[in-house]
């Protein structure tokens, strides 16, 4: 519980998640005490009780309730409810949604659905001056969704009972409760659940209220609920108040003439103790405590109730029994029963009372106060009352008319048709003594005939009464009457370019009755439904336009256009690359627009122009990239003006080179391989070549040959190559004796010298401890001298070389090498 002082002077805060909370509450005193007014709440309303509203969230792991007092009951979140005939069971819990205490309204605090809503509900009254003995019981259940959230997150209540004037909160009678964790017991799980999370509830209990001592003092009731923090858990609350509020227990005055007294004690209470006024015997241990003969007038008997799981304050109550009572059976004013329907007759139950109705015919229970009565022909009923210990015997009798009155409709005609079409719609009842007809259920001036003819749309339907008091409507039935729309539209401009098209119809439709509704479709296989609309079209083309005008579903026209969407002249051409002097033609494939002619602009980035479709070549004399740009537009559609860039590549011929001299083995196969700089290569001659027009022929042969190598690029660039190949008579593999690594460029690396060799699987140097030092499988790499960046000694290392010839055999070969400084 928060701090009564903060709360006091903020009453809008306080802990709370959103469940079901049901309260009964019931002023129950020793000695005869002041009943507050409607805290029972059985003036059926919320007088004298302050709502609220509000929401919850969480701070600093405290679940916090901001509330504000509302003018009155707010919709969905403070119902009342009506014991009579009842109103069932809690969908979760499946206890009554009534109190089972006996009063006779119902209040509902929340619902069942999430959003961080809160709600509260509050009363204060004074305890009279030099009331010292007041005892206060409320009942509750509560039920709330299970989220499994942090304990200061989750969905909770709190009922908070108070002395307003001393600013304290009585502990016993005041609790918070929460779905997972609660410290507080006694809850049970339901079948049904909402969502994924799991529902809770604690049936019905009773919390006895000490209030001896406290005449002249401000007691205050605060029920609070609240959703989860996360706004997606729910929680309701019910509050029963009982609708007796006397000093004395039920059975406390009993008849004269009653052959047996059952005192009954408060609803709700885990166990009940009955002793004498001297507490020297024990007379009984259930709520009802039962004397048969009934007790001297005058005896006090004493109870103790013991609440269930510690909720509430251990209480004492007493009473003392007097042969007073008096039952005046209350049948109910004279009523009618119209064409079977059950019209209520009798009064609120009573605790204590015995009822019994006769004759029993027509009725839907006989042994209620109020039951509903339903005869066949009149009928005078008669309720006889009595004490539950038989005294008290008395009668009521209340008449019951039965009336048949005759609510058939006929109609004649049609339930939606246009004016001047002929049709009508025409409505007829059976006579009787008084007839209404109503229009949207407004009465109809003179409109008391047994026949009436509908003239505008709307619904109708006639309320008819007899003398005997039968009220009753026929059924209703809507009309629909309207008239022919005449639809018009039009746009401003009918023809227009697709690029930046934007057709706007204004429609202009007119209607002598009824609302117009509109459907547009556009030839494109789009639609639209508002008055005016506006159209944007994505292909070019001719299109028709229709406008759909109907007040309902019957009454309707339509009117159309045709519009015409002209195409764009979109450019495209092709550029490319091109060598140095040589002509490059331009490609264009601007689309034809077929109806209108195509005005084309070219610009070559040379400073040349055309106008031409198909422009005549350009030769370029500088290497370099050029921009080229073609503008088109057509006389329907002169702008906008579009236009496409390209660009021309022009690249000038690289100069020839003589490629390293290849030595191959006299009929064995050696690759040869010309530079990549161009789009295809031919070698002359074509002697000894697997192929003359492949960038990397398969040389074979016995004789030396010097090759040229003409490389054409894409743009037309001529380069010539040349390329020596020398003839040895068998594979050869050469290593050096001796290599010197300083950087002079002579013989600093060492590495195999291979003739005939198509695959080297590895060149491995070791020193004299046999480490390796370096290895590789790749031509022309070899050891540099160093290893790990740190030059090696002058000494004699081994060498080791494995290799494929092209002869498809293997070659071993090894030795030694020394390193000079």
């Amino acid at each position: 519980m928060h701090d009564l002082k903060a709360f006091y002077k903020n009453k809008t805060w306080f802990y709370g998640f959103a469940l079901l909370v049901a309260c009964c509450i019931c002023a129950l005193p020793v000695f005869a005490q002041t009943c507050p007014p409607n805290i029972d709440f059985e003036e059926g309303n919320f007088n004298g009780w302050t709502c609220y509203t509000g929401v919850t969230s969480a701070d600093n792991g405290e679940n916090i309730i901001s509330l504000i007092p509302t003018s009155g009951p707010v919709f969905n979140r403070h119902t009342m409810y009506s014991s009579f005939p009842g109103d069932g069971f809690d969908e979760y819990g499946g206890f009554p949604i009534n109190c089972p205490n006996g009063s006779g309204h119902s209040i509902k605090l929340g619902n069942n659905s999430g959003g961080g809503q809160a709600e509260g509900i509050s009363y204060d009254f004074t305890i009279p001056a030099g009331q010292n003995t007041y005892t206060l019981i409320y009942n509750y259940a509560v039920v709330f969704e299970d989220p499994s959230h942090l304990e200061f997150q989750q969905p909770r209540m709190e009922i908070e009972i108070s002395n307003v004037t001393d600013r304290e909160i009585i502990q016993c009678s005041s609790f918070t409760f929460f779905p997972n964790g609660s410290p507080l017991p006694g809850f049970n799980l339901s079948p049904i659940s909402a969502s994924d999370s799991p529902v809770w509830y604690k049936n019905w209990s009773a919390v006895s209220i000490s209030l001896n001592g406290q005449a002249g003092k401000t007691i205050r009731l605060f029920f609070k609920t609240a959703d989860c923090t996360f706004r997606r858990h729910f929680g309701y609350a019910y509050i029963d108040v009982n609708s007796e509020c006397s000093g004395n227990f039920t059975g406390a005055s009993f008849c004269p003439d009653d052959t047996h007294v059952d005192v009954v004690a408060p609803y709700g209470y885990q166990q009940y103790n009955w002793y004498n006024s001297s507490f020297t015997q024990l007379l009984g241990t259930s709520q009802v405590l039962s004397f048969m003969p009934p007790p001297a007038v005058g005896t006090t008997v004493a109870v103790i109730v013991t609440p269930y799981d510690g909720y509430g304050c251990l209480d004492t109550l007493y009473t003392t029994l007097i042969d007073n009572l008096v039952i005046i059976p209350n049948a109910g004013r004279d009523t009618v029963s119209c064409n079977g329907e059950g019209a209520p007759i009798g009064g609120l139950p009573k605790s204590g009372v015995v009822y019994s109705w006769s004759p029993p015919l027509g009725l839907t229970d006989p042994d209620v106060s109020n039951p509903y009565a339903n005869p066949t022909v009149t009928t005078t009923y008669t309720l006889s009352t009595s004490s539950t210990g038989g005294g008290c015997r008395n009668s009521d009798i209340v008449l019951v008319t039965a009336s048949l009155l005759d609510t058939s409709l006929q109609f004649s005609g049609k339930e939606s048709f246009c004016l001047l079409s002929g049709d009508s719609a025409v409505m007829i009842v059976q006579p009787t003594d008084t007839i209404q007809w109503y229009k949207d259920n407004i009465p109809i001036a003179g409109a008391n005939g047994t026949i009436y003819r509908i003239l505008q749309s709307g619904t109708y339907r006639a309320r008819l009464s007899s003398k005997a008091g039968c009220i009753l409507f026929t059924a209703s039935k809507t009309i629909d009457i309207s008239s022919v729309p005449l639809p018009r539209f039009s746009t401003a401009v009918p023809n227009q370019c697709l690029r930046g098209n934007n057709f706007i119809f204004i429609n202009t439709s007119t209607n002598l009755l009824g609302p117009m509704r509109y459907r547009w479709t556009f030839g494109d296989g789009t639609e639209a439904s508002t008055k005016d609309v506006t159209h944007t079209y994505i292909k070019a083309g001719t299109y028709r336009v229709k406008l759909i005008v109907n007040s309902n579903a019957i009454c309707e026209d339509s009117s159309f256009m045709t519009i015409q969407v002209y195409p764009n002249a979109v450019p495209v051409f092709t550029a490319g690359t091109i060598c140095l002097n040589l002509p490059i033609q331009l490609i264009n494939n601007t689309a034809d627009t077929l109806n209108s002619p195509i005005n084309y602009a070219w610009s070559f980035g040379n400073g040349q122009f055309s106008n031409d479709r198909n422009p005549p070549p350009q030769v370029y004399g500088s290497p370099g990239v050029y921009p080229v740009v073609l503008s088109v537009s057509t006389v329907q559609c002169p702008t906008p003006v579009l236009s496409s860039l390209q660009y021309v590549i022009v690249e000038a011929p690289k100069p020839g080179k003589r490629y390293p001299t290849e030595v191959a083995v006299v009929n064995l196969p050696l690759t040869l391989q010309a530079r990549p700089i161009g789009q295809s290569a031919l070698w002359n001659p074509a002697t000894s070549l697997s192929s003359n027009v492949v960038f990397d022929p398969v040389f074979k042969g016995n004789t030396e040959q010097l090759y040229t190598i003409e490389i054409r690029t894409a743009g037309g660039c001529r380069t010539v190559d040349s390329q020596l190949v020398k003839i040895v008579k068998e594979i050869a593999i050469y290593v050096p004796s001796a290599f010197t690594p300083d950087n002079d460029g002579l013989n600093d690396i060492l590495k195999p010298t291979m003739y005939g060799i198509k695959t080297l699987n590895y060149f491995r140097v070791f020193n004299r401890w046999g480490q390796l030092l370096f290895q590789t499988n790749k031509f022309n790499s070899g050891w540099d001298g160093y290893l790990r960046s740190v030059r090696q000694e002058s000494q004699t290392y081994v060498w080791m070389l494995e290799a494929i010839g092209s002869d498809g055999n293997k070659y071993v070969r090894k030795g030694t090498t020394i390193l000079l400084k």
